[in-house]
């Protein structure tokens, strides 16, 4: 690809192969696809206003322009439809789903409102219209199979995601309530269990997409569970859109970044087959935390990449940062990756029992009577010492366990 390029504003890449296509503010209305491998220019096209976003998959090329949408065969780049008249788009806002075997695009359907058009892409026909929200959008995401669309309002307080192509609302997510942000970035994870908002705030937000069913075996009556079901009773008597926020979902885990008004680019990955959130700056780095993909809670960061520059990887250290109190799963997962000593950790650790272990010891240090108390109900034979049960449910009850011991010592 030619280094003498000036002012590249649009770079999108076929996956990880060698197609680029590229947009620069030298000519901001021609794009050039390129074979970055070997450096030459497959093609370049010219549009009739400057080009604002461009979304790509191994069957479709999608161009997209304030009040138009161009639809390419990327196979040999024919255009195959054009999409005009749409409403105005300053911001270029539209998905293309990834899976090519139904090529879903979705974008705005009204300036003023946040309606939805999904458009197929191979079929080249509108599929729905979705009135997601009743605000103009300001993001839009597909999961890998193009089975689910998120959405996102410009207030930014609310995050819905839509079955596809059918439209019907599966998920409602509040990510808060006073402060409108924009949400600069929304992706959901490979297996679709999470989905992940960041925006020109220092939270980045990560919900988890499950549906509590009543299929689930009665567990033994709890203090916490009675009131659970008095507030969703109470729900039933308050006006519906009281009612609608309260049953809205909150974020499952989160992140605070030391940065805020920046614009920042989010992706849920697995590294080293555990469960990691890569944060993207406009200041140049790249930040790495570990996802608890049971408990959630707070993010630990574990490695900062500096994209400009030298490049150095530096590893989060304990005076760098401290985590937070009592320390979860994924502080103790983080905290493990910096022992290099194997004779001290038997392959048969777990890194949640030590972290249970963590917090136990805390509440004996602070609370001893508590703490004994703490102990005995931990030893009794039915939670201990049952043959019958797993290690993993044997620790489940445990935590309930100590669940309740902490609603009154915290």
């Amino acid at each position: 690809m030619p280094d003498e390029i000036p002012n590249v504003y649009i770079v999108e890449r076929l996956f990880s192969s060698s197609l680029v296509v590229v947009v620069s503010h030298a000519k901001p209305q021609q794009m050039n696809v390129y074979h970055f491998k070997k450096g030459t220019e497959i093609c370049n096209y010219s549009y009739s206003s400057n080009i604002l976003s461009i979304r790509l998959n191994r069957q479709r090329l999608v161009v997209c322009l304030e009040e138009s949408i161009y639809i390419h065969n990327i196979k040999d780049m024919k255009l195959l439809k054009t999409i005009l008249d749409t409403p105005p788009n300053t911001t270029g806002l539209c998905a293309l789903s990834i899976n090519h075997a139904n090529s879903y695009l979705a974008y705005p359907g009204s300036a003023t409102s946040g309606e939805i058009t999904l458009y197929d892409g191979n079929t080249l026909k509108t599929a729905c219209t979705i009135p997601a929200h009743d605000g103009p959008l300001a993001a839009l995401a597909f999961n890998s199979t193009g089975s689910k669309l998120a959405s996102a309002s410009e207030k930014g307080t609310v995050i819905r995601v839509f079955s596809i192509p059918g439209g019907q609302k599966l998920y409602e997510f509040r990510r808060g309530m006073k402060r409108y942000v924009n949400i600069s970035s929304l992706v959901f994870s490979m297996d679709s269990q999470f989905l992940c908002a960041s925006s020109n705030t220092e939270t980045v937000h990560i919900f988890k997409l499950e549906h509590l069913t009543d299929s689930r075996p009665e567990e033994p009556p709890t203090w916490s569970g009675y009131m659970g079901k008095m507030f969703q009773a109470a729900t039933n008597y308050l006006p519906a859109q009281v009612s609608g926020m309260m049953n809205q979902d909150r974020a499952f885990a989160t992140v605070r970044l030391n940065i805020s008004g920046q614009r920042n680019i989010c992706a849920l990955s697995t590294i080293q087959k555990l469960p990691r959130l890569l944060v993207t700056t406009s200041d140049g780095h790249l930040y790495i935390y570990n996802l608890d993909p049971q408990d959630g809670g707070e993010c630990v960061l574990i490695k900062k990449h500096s994209l400009l520059g030298s490049g150095k990887m530096e590893e989060n250290k304990e005076n760098d940062l401290q985590p937070p109190l009592p320390q979860s799963y994924a502080a103790t997962v983080a905290r493990q990756s910096t022992v290099p000593s194997t004779s001290t950790m038997p392959d048969n650790l777990v890194p949640w029992r030590s972290a249970a272990q963590s917090e136990e010891v805390m509440m004996r240090s602070k609370h001893p009577r508590l703490g004994q108390l703490l102990g005995s109900a931990l030893e009794k034979p039915g939670i201990l010492k049952n043959r019958f049960v797993s290690p993993q449910d044997e620790e489940k009850k445990k935590s309930k366990v100590r669940h309740c011991f902490f609603l009154w010592y915290v």
